[in-house]
Formats: C-alpha cells, structure tokens, sequence
C-alpha cells in the first residue's frame, strides 16, 4: 500500500507479560500507527501479534479514530471487543504511541 504525504508513522511500545503467547517471539509488544498529520486520523496499523488476524481485528478497532482527541474511545472499544491475553499491552501500546505523537506536534 501506497499512504500519502500528509501520513506519518508513530510506534508505540509495551510489556507483555511472560504467560502470553507473544511472549515466545517477542521481547516487547508493538504497535505501528499510520496518521494523517493534519487530521490525527488513524489510516492503518501493524502489530507484532502471534496471528495474523489478530493483527487485523486491532486494525480494524483503530482505522477511523483520531490518535489524539479519540484515546479514551479507542481505549474502551479495545475493553469492549479484544479479550485476548496481550489487551493491557495493546493499550498501554496505543497509549504510548499517543505519547509519541504529542512530543511531535508540541515540537
């Protein structure tokens, strides 16, 4: 996929606890958020999750939410649908990529 000029990319970090399956592969639980600069609009996302489809039902929670104004609304649709074991991870990830993003507009 091609993103336009106006797309940024943020990366957001978390734990993960040792009793999850990530936990075989990975270190650190990330997550990869693609932006619109403009507007914070969430355009796609990438995630280090075991299966694909996990992956892809986190991206289709996020897709559509503004990064910025939209954190508490992102946080209780990832309560609501994703009951997986890593839902704590996703959130703090999401958290700290928002993080990220407000050092950069404040720069």
């Amino acid at each position: 996929m091609v993103y336009d000029k106006s797309t940024i990319y943020i990366l957001g970090t978390s734990k993960i606890g040792k009793s999850d399956p990530i936990s075989a592969m990975f270190d650190i639980f990330f997550i990869g958020i693609i932006l619109d600069r403009r507007t914070g609009k969430i355009i796609d996302s990438t995630c280090n999750m075991v299966r694909d489809v996990t992956n892809d039902f986190i991206r289709s929670i996020l897709i559509g939410y503004n990064l910025m104004d939209d954190i508490d609304e992102i946080v209780n649709e990832i309560k609501d649908r994703f009951y997986g074991m890593a839902q704590k991870a996703v959130i703090a990830a999401v958290k700290d990529a928002r993080n990220k993003l407000a050092m950069i507009i404040h720069d």
